[in-house]
């Protein structure tokens, strides 16, 4: 179990990244879901132990976060955002040296490695260089040296962001994978991440946790008070000044709009809820429409 208790931090010129966060993250996957510039890179490096926050606590399994660093980071695997290759390193090379970084060596680390190349999808291509590979397969060696060590905590963010629909799959059917018995943080603002492989997802806005919950339990809180209607491109700025329109689909030159209302709106129908629309209500009900538009 991870708690965050108070977590805050304001960077030079008075930015609030964090605002007093509270969270409890259990064992599997946990989805923290917002939009760009909600606070997530921030959060999961100050949980990464990559800064330090300027107040609140943290604990993982016993471990007191904030004061004993090292402690944490023998049992946690990381994945940011970004992150550099050696040029012309082959994939196996570098894991073998991350490896032994990590107190991995001999037989142990021959075969530690292999395993996590079969299981990244990547041993065809292990004598690659890294910095020649696709984006997704960058993504998968990611997650290979993020594995090693079998961390009790990894950490993941916007890990699918720019990778096609095969990639996109295969790497979260190894996050899937994973979870069964790690604490996974998945930071993203791709809702179908969180929707498809998380039992838990918390939302952020402007620093702060803004609704936590499981996902299909969030969607329920809308049943009732979701419609949905197929208009004119040109009728949805008038529409948007009459409901409270979640969101817009373009289909075959006209829109779909989703409108929340406790009661049914005029020519609307019913619609069955989904974790976007409880990510988008909940924005707005936090005064960030700004996100959506």
């Amino acid at each position: 179990m991870l708690n965050l208790i108070g977590i805050s931090k304001t960077y030079p010129g008075g930015v609030q990244a964090l605002q007093d966060i509270h969270l409890d993250v259990p064992k599997g996957m946990f989805g923290l879901l917002g939009p760009n510039g909600a606070g997530k890179s921030t959060l999961m490096r100050t949980i990464a132990t990559l800064q330090q926050p300027d107040d609140g606590s943290i604990t993982f399994n016993g471990i007191d976060v904030l004061q004993d660093q090292i402690a944490l980071r023998r049992t946690l695997g990381y994945l940011p955002q970004e992150f550099g290759a050696y040029p012309r390193t082959a994939a196996i090379t570098m894991l073998k040296y991350l490896a032994a970084l990590k107190g991995i060596h001999g037989h142990q680390q021959q075969q530690v490695v292999e395993n996590l190349l079969v299981k990244t999808n990547l041993w065809d291509a292990r004598h690659q260089s890294i910095d020649k590979f696709s984006g997704g397969m960058r993504q998968r060696y990611g997650i290979a040296q993020a594995l090693l060590g079998n961390p009790s905590l990894l950490i993941v963010d916007e890990p699918t962001a720019g990778l096609d629909p095969a990639e996109r799959r295969r790497f979260q059917n190894v996050l899937a994978e994973v979870g069964e018995d790690t604490v996974v943080i998945l930071s993203t603002h791709i809702v179908d991440d969180v929707k498809e492989l998380c039992h838990q997802v918390a939302i952020m806005g402007r620093g702060r946790i803004l609704k936590v919950g499981e996902p299909f339990e969030l969607m329920r809180e809308l049943n009732g008070k979701l419609w949905t209607k197929v208009v004119k491109r040109e009728a949805v700025a008038a529409m948007r000044a009459r409901f409270n329109v979640l969101s817009t689909r373009l289909k075959v030159g006209s829109t779909e709009i989703r409108v929340l209302s406790d009661t049914q709106p005029e020519g609307m129908q019913s619609a069955a809820p989904e974790l976007e629309d409880v990510y988008f209500s909940t924005l707005i009900a936090h005064g960030l429409k700004d996100n959506l538009e």
